[in-house]
């Protein structure tokens, strides 16, 4: 991500965080209408869920899925978050890894930082930790975490492979990567691609779903799975185009039913278990 662009997502990031400490509802994955009243956003997180976090955690929610109800968390992992936010999803994954599990939450933004921890203190969570830096550049060693999760986050990076080569590194061997993202489907016009708007409103940056696919693989994930949550239509396309400044009925047709919210899991090879499995096989191929 290039220096002008990074400082206008945080300060983008800045402002939603300062609203939601005020009360006010911040824009999610997406800008002006394609709020989270809309209906990629809205209803990410159920009534139960969020009556049981603090107010301005779910008030800075800006994400395009609820990844902690599509990953498995189990007893005493550790999850780290991308990008975290307000904490709404590290706080949600603190609950489920339990007292003997921890969940970090990973963020450039001061004010959404801030913000975080606040909440944290507020929930009595005492099993997490949240991080200042970038997630180009994870502070953490290596092989310390049993799952990486993200809500629509990596779409704003401007180096996307290294975001994927340092979350494999960070991963425990047979660590899994579990992240809600803007997919797209297709080619997109260059308008959008070069629209700051839109990319800091999780879609010009999205990656095109075989790209994201061959990225992962590159870096050395496998079992990789891309599973649409929802498309967005032509009236989802007419809208984040009016509001970016772009010509909705020039543009809108050939951006309807190419992006997509979606859950994107992967796999960080277990090395010890590869091996196991290969000296346990007694086939005609494998034994002497």
């Amino acid at each position: 991500m290039s220096t002008e662009l990074r400082q206008v997502v945080r300060e983008k990031y800045g402002q939603a965080a300062t609203r939601a400490a005020s009360g006010q509802k911040g824009n999610c994955c997406g800008t002006g209408s394609l709020d989270c009243g809309d209906p990629i956003t809205r209803d990410l997180y159920d009534a139960v869920t969020a009556s049981t976090l603090p107010e301005e955690a779910v008030l800075a929610s800006l994400g395009c899925g609820n990844p902690t109800a599509l990953a498995e968390l189990h007893e005493g992992e550790v999850v780290l978050d991308l990008g975290s936010g307000g904490g709404i999803d590290v706080l949600l994954s603190a609950r489920r890894v339990g007292s003997t599990g921890r969940a970090y939450g990973l963020d450039m933004t001061d004010e959404m930082l801030a913000l975080a921890r606040e909440n944290a203190s507020r929930a009595g969570a005492e099993n997490v930790e949240f991080l200042k830096g970038e997630i180009e550049s994870i502070p953490l060693p290596d092989d310390s975490v049993d799952v990486i999760i993200s809500n629509c986050v990596i779409n704003l990076s401007g180096d996307k492979r290294q975001v994927l080569k340092e979350a494999f590194r960070v991963l425990k061997p047979g660590g899994r990567f579990a992240v809600s993202d803007v997919v797209v489907r297709g080619e997109v016009p260059d308008e959008v691609r070069r629209s700051a708007e839109l990319w800091i409103g999780c879609v010009a940056g999205a990656l095109e779903e075989r790209e994201f696919e061959r990225l992962l693989a590159e870096v050395g994930f496998e079992g990789t799975e891309i599973e649409p949550t929802r498309t967005y239509d032509l009236a989802d396309a007419r809208s984040m185009l009016e509001e970016a400044g772009l010509d909705a009925d020039e543009v809108a047709n050939n951006v309807a039913g190419r992006f997509m919210a979606a859950f994107v899991r992967a796999r960080k090879p277990d090395a010890a278990a590869d091996r196991n499995a290969a000296t346990s096989c007694c086939g005609p191929n494998c034994c002497s």
